[in-house]
């Protein structure tokens, strides 16, 4: 009976180790809206949630987001890129945490800190475009390394 244990917990470690992909995770789903996350960064997944979809149509919403940050944060920058059939229509880029400046709570944290944030996120958008699109969303700091990336899966089909 030990053996098999054994065995079972070999295999369990060996397929983990295998994996390549981390899950999708679903960071919203009501009748008219989807949204879906997988990190992209093959060393670090991360948490993100959202109370109510139908909050996020809203110009500022609540947000629980968890990591533990594998790099510093001295200055971290936020690229966004929406993809629509493979192709990107838009790209967004923004400044979070740089000399002089910082737009986030999180500036100035230390690699194997925890990163945890609870509270409001405003967009700065009216409204989120409708239809099916990729949102890829990229933040590297100040040694052009990635502190966290994520590909976002969009179905949206609200009427505003």
């Amino acid at each position: 009976m030990k053996t098999s244990n054994a065995l079972l917990f070999i295999l369990v470690l060996v397929y983990i180790n295998a994996s390549t992909e981390w899950p999708t995770h679903t960071v919203c789903k009501e009748d008219n809206l989807e949204i879906h996350y997988k990190s992209c960064d093959p060393e670090q997944d991360f948490a993100l949630s959202i109370d109510h979809c139908s909050d996020i149509a809203t110009h500022t919403f609540d947000i629980r987001a968890a990591m533990v940050l594998r790099h510093n944060i001295k200055e971290l920058y936020a690229k966004l890129d929406m993809i629509i059939n493979g192709k990107t229509v838009l790209t967004y880029s923004e400044t979070l945490c740089g000399p002089g400046h910082s737009k986030a709570v999180f500036c100035g944290k230390k690699k194997g800190e925890h990163l945890y944030y609870e509270g409001p996120v405003t967009l700065g958008i009216k409204e989120i475009p409708q239809g099916d699109y990729t949102l890829s969303a990229k933040l590297t700091n100040q040694d052009h390394v990635i502190v966290a990336c994520a590909d976002f899966t969009v179905k949206n089909y609200l009427d505003y």
